[in-house]
């Protein structure tokens, strides 16, 4: 059964959006009682001995998060740190109760460990950081550290997950749609009260390039009634290359220019065909897959028939999810534009993304 569509029917009917309100309210109530159990310490939360830096959001989906865990990584790969990331795996195939571990050496389906790990694990091959895999994030800390002697865990999306004590919260809030009408999952997009904010180490503001100063400036504000504390940074996602499919070789940004088609299976596509429209290209077709999905020949057969002459672009998540035949499906002309996530402003606002991460006595 597919939820989102499910959801997106009830929608459509005044009775289905009061469904939807009323779930909402039991999901708050459940939410309330689990949280509240942690902070009364009802329920224990275990901490590692390591220092654990949680990467999450209020929303489901869609802020850019992933990105934000590669830019931790390679800052603390490159200053030298022991520096794992540990992921729930979303949707994979097998769920597994054993860590799993993706290094420089290792290598699994990527149905197994799911493919925002998978991909995480490939982008970060050169900077030799371990993707630990697992339900339960404290087995798969503790794998991290007797593994690897981890100095610094990265716990992707692991905001509402309080059995494991970490040292700094960042939130990502995405600029362009922060919060949906405010109201919790499903009758919104938010997985906790805003009221959350108040839990945050730092606040980092995804997409900022898709919106304007005045969006921004009130956006600060809001946040600043739930976190007076908290630095709130700015960033990007800023479009790097293209990759040719089937050469892997990279292109210029100007190697694809004019009429173009492109799909995704991401929590916000929107986002990323944006993207592609600021790099001057014209979309034809726009083909939206729901989040995590994977693909299937039909899936790529259908892609190809349609897009006639156009030139195909996606996104390096979608890529590693291609069926194993992919190359006897597609045509020529198929990319992937590569995108990194860049803190904005001076020196300084990257230095505040640094000492979160590791804070270094001056």
């Amino acid at each position: 059964m597919n939820l989102q569509h499910v959801k997106e029917t009830l929608e459509q009917h005044f009775l289905g959006r009061g469904v939807l309100f009323c779930c909402a309210k039991l999901y708050g109530v459940g939410e309330y009682l689990n949280r509240t159990a942690y902070l009364k310490g009802w329920r224990k939360s275990e901490k590692i001995n390591a220092r654990v830096v949680c990467m999450g959001n209020l929303t489901a989906g869609g802020t850019g998060k992933t990105t934000a865990v590669l830019l931790a990584a390679s800052v603390l790969a490159k200053k030298g740190m022991r520096v794992a990331v540990v992921s729930r795996g979303y949707k994979r195939k097998e769920q597994s109760k054993e860590p799993i571990v993706l290094t420089d050496k290792t290598s699994a389906d990527w149905q197994a460990v799911g493919d925002e790990p998978f991909m995480m694990s490939k982008l970060l091959k050169a900077y030799q950081v371990p993707i630990v895999i697992c339900p339960n994030r404290v087995r798969a800390c503790y794998k991290a550290m007797t593994s690897f002697n981890c100095q610094v865990i990265l716990l992707d999306d692991g905001l509402q997950h309080h059995k494991l004590k970490r040292d700094a919260n960042i939130i990502l809030v995405d600029a362009k749609n922060p919060f949906g009408n405010g109201h919790l999952l499903p009758y919104g997009i938010l997985r906790e009260p805003i009221s959350g904010l108040a839990r945050a180490s730092l606040i980092l503001l995804t997409h900022c390039e898709q919106v304007d100063d005045n969006t921004l400036k009130t956006l600060k504000a809001q946040i600043r009634t739930y976190n007076d504390k908290a630095p709130v940074l700015e960033s990007v996602h800023a479009p790097q290359y293209y990759i040719d499919v089937f050469t892997g070789k990279q292109l210029p940004l100007d190697a694809v220019k004019g009429d173009a088609s492109c799909f995704s299976a991401l929590g916000n596509p929107e986002t990323f065909e944006n993207t592609l429209s600021g790099l001057g290209l014209t979309l034809k077709q726009k083909w939206r897959f729901a989040d995590h999905h994977h693909y299937t020949e039909n899936n790529l057969r259908t892609l190809q028939d349609t897009r006639g002459h156009l030139p195909l672009i996606t996104t390096f998540k979608d890529w590693v999810k291609f069926p194993e035949n992919w190359r006897d499906i597609l045509g020529k002309n198929v990319y992937v534009l590569a995108v990194s996530l860049r803190i904005c402003g001076s020196p300084v606002q990257q230095e505040k993304f640094e000492q979160i991460l590791w804070p270094i006595k001056k």
